[in-house]
């Protein structure tokens, strides 16, 4: 049964385009052709512009970087569309309805759309750099790690990622804490009303210099220590630490809170807490 079923079949209709079977199977053909010319391209590319970043992590390039990517595979979807004749007929049915087919993609393309031109602008105007520590005025804050055509990925604590479109982020207030591709954070110390402002300044300051970690910012020395304000039960003092770009801003600290502590124990300077007192009356 199977033998008279193979003596009749003709291997040339699998490429006869006038057939259905023809045309998936030259579709199939063309996509095969066009996901391995892809992805040989995108290698190359990814390789050559791998190296050119690995001196400097540049927003324009990286950006530039991802868009010629997109352009790449559009440029292979639509190769394999115009090319088959089974796309070139579906295209023709689509084509017939165009103002209907345009009303459709024009609203679906709004979000795509904003996100790229704000991705320009960001490049533009460059707010921020890769590497960049940033927080956003709605609180989100993390490592700029990557910026696409549609979205810009912050790296927050561990291995979680924030991804914020590009229109959004373009319209939102950013505090970018790196300096001269440093990172800085302010630290915030208490301690005891009665307290030595002074001494307990200096004690600040010698422990944040004294860190392996942190890192001078203006020429050789730090800037003051902040009297800042009277809390409830305590004063006080701020300090801006400067730090690299590659450093935790959690292990600064860490390193210079312990520095502190140690410091504050050892010269008799107490860090307060807040407490109550309770004045209980007889009747």
């Amino acid at each position: 049964m199977f033998g008279n079923v193979f003596d009749n079949f003709d291997i040339k209709s699998l490429f006869d385009t006038t057939t259905t079977l023809g045309q998936i199977v030259e579709l199939v053909i063309y996509a095969v052709i066009a996901a391995v010319a892809t992805t040989v391209i995108l290698l190359i590319y990814g390789k050559f512009v791998k190296n050119r970043l690995k001196a400097k992590n540049n927003l324009t390039i990286r950006f530039t970087q991802n868009i010629i990517r997109v352009a790449i595979i559009l440029i292979a979807v639509i190769w394999v569309l115009v090319s088959s004749t089974a796309t070139t007929d579906i295209g023709k049915v689509l084509f017939q309805g165009t103002a209907i087919l345009g009303a459709v993609f024009g609203l679906a393309a709004q979000p795509v759309l904003g996100d790229f031109f704000s991705g320009i602008a960001i490049t533009l105007n460059r707010p921020f750099e890769i590497g960049d520590w940033v927080e956003l005025e709605n609180g989100t804050a993390g490592v700029v790690a990557d910026i696409t055509p549609r979205h810009v990925v912050l790296r927050s604590l561990g291995t979680v990622e924030i991804i914020v479109p590009n229109s959004k982020i373009n319209a939102l207030l950013i505090k970018d804490t790196s300096f001269k591709k440093l990172r800085s954070t302010k630290m915030e110390f208490n301690v005891a009303y009665g307290t030595d402002v002074d001494k307990a300044s200096e004690i600040i300051k010698n422990a944040v210099t004294a860190s392996e970690l942190t890192v001078p910012a203006k020429d050789e020395d730090y800037g003051p220590v902040f009297f800042e304000a009277f809390a409830d039960s305590s004063l006080v003092l701020t300090m801006v630490v400067y730090y690299k770009q590659s450093t935790s801003g959690l292990e600064v600290k860490t390193d210079v809170n312990k520095r502190v502590n140690d410091a504050f124990n050892e010269a008799g300077i107490e860090i307060p807490f807040n407490y109550v007192n309770v004045v209980m009356q007889k009747d």
